[in-house]
């Protein structure tokens, strides 16, 4: 568990749209009570990547979706009142070309009712090619994460969602820490392109090995960070395989596109017989 969030399970952040379109399929009491993540938020519009932005391969999924959204005036006007009201836990992810706007994103989402935390989206798998804020090296995300700490309340969570590089997560998850983040989300998308050649991020159970080694690593090595585990978690094998990793809570992204039911079935699982879980 993650002090200020909810149980074992959260919904990756964009892979559950608005929220309404997994309402449906969340179980008997809906949204009510889960950890939900929303889409990167930005602070202007994006329209998102050029088709296709989704191409299936084995194990997964290739993506370049280009961080579609309706910038934060929008979200804060229409998104966020109809999830509060739905009963979610809202994380705001949030995502910015500079950390001014990280900044601003943090110090505007602090005010809005009903926000229980942010996901800073210090990881994504072509920053530059998403005209995102670049992150080289683990001190620009410390930075980011600095600068987003400083406009949030303290009391609240922060979460930096890192990419799983197996070389970096260990100094990249302790920078971040010490910069004031409450937990490390593990991973986002594996860098990789389209058959045509364009950049894009890999995602879903191809990329499980992957990310499943750096959260034993952050565990192993930072004990007192707490973890989330995010890549190809489908089933309840593969969740209890990141929570016998050590970590904290595990997202659920790229299986939703296949069984929207995944995240209702997983959370009554863990939550039936949490005993297993390590």
């Amino acid at each position: 568990m993650i002090a200020g969030l909810g149980g074992p399970v959260m919904v990756a952040a964009g892979c559950g749209g608005t929220g309404r379109e997994l309402a449906p399929y969340a179980g008997p009491d809906g949204l009510e009570g889960l950890d939900f993540v929303t889409r990167s938020i930005t602070l202007d519009p994006r329209p998102g990547g050029a088709g296709p932005r989704l191409v299936e391969v084995p194990g997964g999924l290739v993506n370049a979706v280009g961080l579609p959204n309706p910038g934060l005036e929008h979200f804060l006007a229409t998104e966020l009142p109809w999830l509060v009201r739905a009963g979610a836990r809202v994380t705001v992810s949030v995502a910015g070309s500079t950390m001014g706007e990280y900044a601003d994103l943090a110090r505007r989402l602090s005010r809005a009712p009903g926000v229980t935390a942010l996901e800073v989206n210090v990881g994504a798998p072509d920053e530059v090619g998403a005209g995102l804020f670049e992150v080289r090296e683990p001190y620009h995300a410390a930075s980011v994460i600095a600068a987003v700490r400083r406009e949030f309340p303290a009391d609240r969570p922060v979460l930096a969602k890192l990419r799983p590089d197996v070389s970096r997560i260990v100094e990249g998850a302790r920078a971040c820490q010490e910069a004031g983040a409450t937990a490390v989300v593990v991973g986002n998308a594996v860098p990789a392109a389209f058959p045509d050649g364009r950049s894009g991020g890999l995602s879903g159970p191809a990329v499980a090995p992957i990310a499943l080694r750096c959260v034993a690593e952050v565990a192993r090595a930072l004990p007192d960070v707490p973890v989330v585990g995010c890549g190809g978690v489908h089933d309840v094998a593969s969740a209890r395989a990141y929570l016998s990793a050590g970590a904290a809570a595990v997202q659920v992204g790229t299986a939703l596109l296949h069984d929207p039911t995944t995240v209702a079935r997983l959370r009554a699982a863990l939550t039936a017989h949490p005993q297993e879980d390590r």
